[in-house]
C-alpha cells in the first residue's frame, strides 16, 4: 500500500472521560479497527489525548467513534487536528 492510503490525527476530548473506560475502550476499538496504530492517555487537566495513525477509512470510523466515547463517556469537546503520517508506531498503546 501508499503512504497516500494512510492519515494520522492528534485529538484531545474532552467532557465526562476519565473514570468511565475511555482509554480501554477506545484501546479496544483501535485493536477492532486493526490498522489503527498509535496510543491513547489521560491528561493531568482531566482530558483524554489520542494520537493515532493509519488506513483512511480506518482512521474515519476511529474519529467517529471518539466523537461519542464508550456507554458512561459524555465527549463535550472533540478537538482534533490532522497530523503527517509517520508509521512509527507498530501498534495502539494506553499510556499512563
Amino acid at each position: 500500500m501508499d503512504t497516500a492510503d494512510f492519515e494520522a490525527f492528534h485529538a484531545i476530548i474532552e467532557g465526562i472521560v476519565q473514570g468511565v473506560g475511555f482509554r480501554f475502550s477506545t484501546y479496544n476499538q483501535a485493536k477492532r479497527l486493526r490498522s489503527i496504530t498509535g496510543y491513547v492517555r489521560n491528561l493531568p487537566d482531566g482530558t483524554v489525548e489520542v494520537v493515532a495513525e493509519g488506513l483512511n477509512k480506518e482512521i474515519e470510523e476511529f474519529k467517529q467513534w471518539l466523537r461519542k466515547g464508550p456507554p458512561g463517556a459524555q465527549v463535550n469537546r472533540f478537538q482534533v487536528r490532522g497530523t503527517a503520517y509517520t508509521g512509527v508506531y507498530k501498534h495502539f498503546s494506553v499510556e499512563f
